[in-house]
Order: structure tokens, then C-alpha cells, then sequence
């Protein structure tokens, strides 16, 4: 416990691996579910990523975004997991890159995990996250006329969306 009564909590195995390699991260504590949780730096997303890929996290769970409140950051997530035969509870890590509104782009982790693909276009789309280096970065659920990102908090809907002939 420390002097105000806090209970500390001690990094986690895939943080203390990334500090003894020499990684830069900050260490965000554990979820619900004891899931580390890794704050990134944009610039250090790849080469964290690839360590991580290296080191026996071979399966990108989720990518996702969410909006931190109006005139807060973008957080765009990386939900990784060690798959391997007859594992009973595969290690996990959540990694999290914090992007300024003004320019949220971070480079996509695509050609790292293949499935980044259309989770990294849907985080594009509802949030206007750039992911550099996307093979196909384009509108996924939204038309692609469509203005705005609808998911941030600080979005404000149109009064209406002119349907268009489909014939």
C-alpha cells in the first residue's frame, strides 16, 4: 500500500519483457480480467508490435477505437494474445496508442496481423483514424459520401442523409 492507502500493482510479465528489452512504454495497470494494459507511443507502435509478434503473440484479438471525450484524445487498441496447443488461459495484452484529434494517424499494424484489415478500416471510419500504410483504407459501414466520423463524442448528425436510387 502506499501512504495515501493505494494498492500497487506490480507490471506484468509482457511489460517488464518489453522494459528488459529496452522498449519505451508506460504500464497502465491490469482490466477486470487481468489483462495488461500498455500505453504506446505512435511512433514506437511497430516496432513494439513486431516484438510482441516475435515473442509469441501470433493473434490479434481486436483492434478498436473509442473517443476519450470531446476535445480528448482518439485511443485506437490492440488486443493481442499468445495462441498456442492446449493452452488453457493464453497470455493477453492490450496495447494503446493515445492520438490527437487534431491528427490521429498511426501506422497500421495490417502487415503484421492480416486480420487488422477491415477492424483497422472500421476504427477509420467511425473515428476518421488514419492508419498509414493500410493496403485499402476506405469506408467500411458508412457511405463513402458520408461527412464525419459518427462515433466521437463531439459528432453532430446531420439533419438528414438523402438516400439514393439503388437502381
Amino acid at each position: 500500500m502506499t501512504p495515501s492507502g493505494a494498492a500497487i500493482v506490480e507490471r506484468g510479465n509482457t511489460s517488464k519483457w518489453l522494459a528488459d528489452n529496452g522498449f519505451d512504454h508506460e504500464f497502465l495497470g491490469l482490466d477486470a480480467s487481468g489483462v495488461e494494459l500498455l500505453k504506446i507511443d505512435r511512433d514506437f507502435l511497430i516496432p513494439i508490435a513486431t516484438a510482441l509478434y516475435a515473442y509469441g503473440f501470433n493473434y490479434l484479438q481486436c483492434q478498436g477505437a473509442y473517443d476519450a471525450g470531446p476535445g480528448q484524445d482518439l485511443v485506437s487498441f490492440y488486443h493481442l494474445t499468445k495462441i498456442s496447443d492446449n493452452a488453457e488461459r493464453p497470455p493477453e495484452v492490450r496495447l494503446k496508442v493515445f492520438l490527437s484529434r487534431e491528427n490521429p494517424t498511426v501506422p497500421s499494424v495490417y502487415w503484421i496481423w492480416k486480420g487488422a484489415d477491415w477492424q483497422e478500416r472500421e476504427s477509420y471510419d467511425m473515428y476518421g483514424i488514419v492508419y498509414e500504410g493500410h493496403p485499402n483504407l476506405k469506408r467500411l459501414l458508412m457511405p463513402e459520401d458520408w461527412v464525419g466520423w459518427p462515433l466521437r463524442k463531439d459528432y453532430i448528425s446531420p439533419d438528414f442523409y438523402e438516400l439514393q436510387d439503388a437502381y
